[in-house]
């Protein structure tokens, strides 16, 4: 285990190795890494936080480069670092340091690229579980995360509840919808139909990055609501339209573009691949044997679920509905829906809106185990 810290914020990033991961498809990892963030006080009270799609284990980060959460988890903060231990780990199957596309094959000594092994959201969760235990941790406060991380949360309540005391769930639902899986598969096609992909055996200095920047485009348009592009961009003019097919027009295409091409500098078209297929396989009936009331039922960890308004992956209407089930299965969950044009983004932003949402989640966790 390699470790870095800073000691203005009491962070600590490092990387736990892992001999040999089994994974749900039978191929076998070894010398697996998985690249941690640690941060805030070493009270006893973990909370770990899953990320999504195309996030990483920086959640708080340093004063020099905040985390993607900072606005949620910092000293004093919603989640208060000065009173929580808050630890992320990078997906398998991402590009920030943890086993991917990117890391070394052992057999081989070169990148796995393509030939990394299919991986899914409850992979994830059993190698963050042993990843823990590596640290010296067995048990969480809380786990909480959106979107992907979310899915991950609900794996870990059915997978180890006796872990876990409570569960934080933000835009995400018990499976990954058609229409969601629609807007995946073109995401897919975009990067495996660009002539640079080749197969994924592209180099690092010739990616695939038309493709890749394509799939980041379409799936910006369902993070997003569609008043909130309305708001923003008004018609508004850029070079003015009609001089040619591939004149930039309008702000809202200029703004598409930046984020495609910014995206492109910061991940990986092959773990962008595997992190898509790990969302679609998503399914907390998968492979059980057991319908979900009765899998719910097993689950004795209190849940917080937030939605939120125009979230067009995961509509708020629908994580109402799944609580409900919850509590008729005997469960502890409650819902909450947050009012916002971001969509889907809005467990990322206005945090004004929800955090004391879960910051009474994590106290009343503290009243329960007290009682």
């Amino acid at each position: 285990m390699t470790v870095r810290q800073d000691r203005k914020i009491e962070a600590v990033t490092g990387t736990v190795i892992l001999d040999e991961i089994r994974l749900e498809s039978g191929d076998v990892i070894r010398n697996a890494e998985a690249a941690f963030e640690r941060a805030g006080s070493r009270s006893g009270k973990t909370v770990l936080v899953c990320h999504a799609l195309t996030g990483n284990q920086y959640t708080v980060g340093s004063r020099r480069q905040p985390g993607w959460w900072r606005g949620l988890i910092s000293e004093n903060g919603y989640v208060d670092l000065n009173e929580y231990e808050v630890v992320t780990f990078n997906v398998t199957g991402g590009c920030s340091g943890s086993a991917g596309p990117l890391t070394t094959n052992p057999a081989t000594g070169k990148p796995y690229k393509s030939t990394f092994p299919f991986i899914s959201v409850r992979d994830m969760v059993r190698i963050q579980k042993a990843a823990l235990e590596k640290l010296g941790i067995t048990h969480l406060h809380a786990v909480i995360g959106g979107s992907l991380g979310g899915m991950q949360v609900l794996e870990w309540v059915i997978e180890y509840p006796e872990k876990v005391d409570r569960a934080v769930v933000m835009a995400a639902t018990p499976s990954l919808s058609d229409y969601g899986m629609a807007y995946n598969a073109i995401a897919r096609k975009a990067i495996t139909n660009d002539p640079k992909w080749k197969g994924g055996a592209y180099s690092a200095e010739d990616p695939p990055a038309d493709g890749l920047a394509l799939a980041r485009m379409t799936g910006m348009i369902t993070y997003r609501s569609d008043s909130l592009f309305n708001q923003r961009f008004h018609r508004d003019t850029k070079d003015g339209p009609g001089r040619s097919h591939e004149e930039v027009a309008y702000q809202v295409e200029s703004y598409l573009l930046y984020q495609g091409d910014k995206f492109t500098r910061r991940f990986d078209a092959n773990s962008y691949l595997y992190l898509l297929k790990a969302m679609d396989g998503h399914d907390l009936e998968r492979g059980r044997e057991k319908p979900l009331r009765q899998l719910l039922a097993g689950a004795k960890v209190p849940a917080t679920l937030i939605g939120f308004k125009k979230d067009l992956l995961y509509p708020a209407e629908e994580m109402a509905r799944f609580a409900s089930l919850w509590n008729e299965a005997g469960g502890r969950a409650v819902f909450h829906e947050v009012d916002t044009v971001f969509g889907h983004d809005g467990f990322l932003t206005e945090y004004s809106r929800w955090g004391n949402v879960v910051k009474e989640a994590l106290r009343k966790t503290e009243e329960e185990k007290a009682e």
